[in-house]
């Protein structure tokens, strides 16, 4: 005979999760001497679209983008890096971050939306720990085309203008210590560590990201000085054929390239980097693979594989894509 049992009590208490998250890469803010031959570029070129004016500034959104801009063009005496911008999780976590980077000794401003940054809401403001300034926020504005596509999930009609970019894909900056930078983007902001090119006197590069891509923010070497600089932005295209096109469209306009087309060991990424008229060095890219485990295990190129983690096949890297940034 058989005897009913109570289902047994669980003892474990929830608690809520609260600890604030960055998300995912939202838009880079780019300076450039030459604001309109950078503009013609950007846009009749790689395929972005101007959305908005503000000053100095020229705000554009890639073709499969649903913010009102991924990318903000500057004037400015000298090419580089304005700043970066990352969405975080959850609404609250903008103060939430302001909390955290106070404990971490980071200096910062909190400012409400809409008094410093175009269509986007409460904005966290800092400078990593080698000069590249950052903000955070939550809240932006979407993109409400005048004549939608029917296909419900793509912002625009085909065919896409130019090269037709689909989105910001990632951003890679200097900094002289990259074992520094790693653990601090690590420690202080969540960055996971998903690949590194590493020798017996540190890491060359590190490729880090706080989404499933393998990364959103790549970190080189760069011996320079103490402050760091933009090494490239980067677009995703839909192919690596459509990559082939681009290179095509760029030897027709008569824009440098840099390096490629051919494919990273690291990221299995397919690549072509570029020189923007105002002079920072832009990457198409496709192929890439997705993490969506918790428990990646980072993977490592070191001391014969790093030729190969740098071009797993194609024509060698310059001199230039190792000591020219911005």
């Amino acid at each position: 005979m058989s005897t009913a049992t109570e289902p047994a009590t669980s003892t474990v208490e929830y608690v809520e999760v609260t600890t604030p998250r960055v998300h995912n890469l939202h838009h880079v803010e780019v300076f450039t001497p030459k604001p309109e031959e950078s503009l013609d570029f950007f846009t009749r070129v790689l395929g972005l679209h101007e959305t908005h004016r503000e000053g100095q500034s020229v705000y554009l959104r890639a073709c499969g983008e649903w913010g009102r801009y991924s990318t903000v063009l500057t004037e400015a005496a000298q090419p580089g890096l304005g700043h970066m911008a990352w969405q975080v999780a959850e609404p609250d976590q903008v103060e939430g971050w302001a909390r955290r980077l106070k404990d971490a000794g980071v200096e910062h401003k909190l400012e409400a939306g809409g008094s410093s940054a175009f269509a986007q809401g409460d904005t966290l403001s800092f400078t990593g720990p080698f000069g590249h300034r950052t903000e955070l926020f939550y809240d932006f504005e979407r993109y409400e085309p005048a004549d939608p596509s029917k296909l419900l999930s793509q912002p625009i009609k085909f065919p896409m203008p130019g090269i037709g970019a689909r989105r910001l894909d990632h951003l890679n900056i200097t900094a002289r210590n990259v074992d520094e930078a790693r653990d601090w983007y690590s420690d202080v902001l969540g960055f996971k560590l998903r690949e590194a090119a590493r020798t017996p006197e540190g890491d060359l590069g590190v490729w880090m990201s706080v989404s499933s891509q393998v990364h959103d923010l790549a970190i080189m070497r760069d011996g320079m000085g103490e402050r760091g600089r933009l090494h490239h932005i980067a677009y995703c295209l839909d192919t690596p054929e459509t990559l082939l096109r681009a290179a095509d469209m760029f030897v027709e306009e008569g824009t440098p390239i840099d390096a490629g087309p051919g494919k990273h060991g690291l990221t299995q990424a397919f690549f072509i980097y570029v020189f923007e008229p105002g002079g920072n060095r832009v990457e198409l890219f496709a192929g890439g693979y997705p993490i969506h485990g918790p428990d990646w295990k980072p993977v490592i190129w070191d001391g014969a594989n790093i030729e190969k983690a740098v071009v797993w096949y194609g024509g060698q890297l310059p001199d230039t894509f190792f000591n020219v940034a911005t």
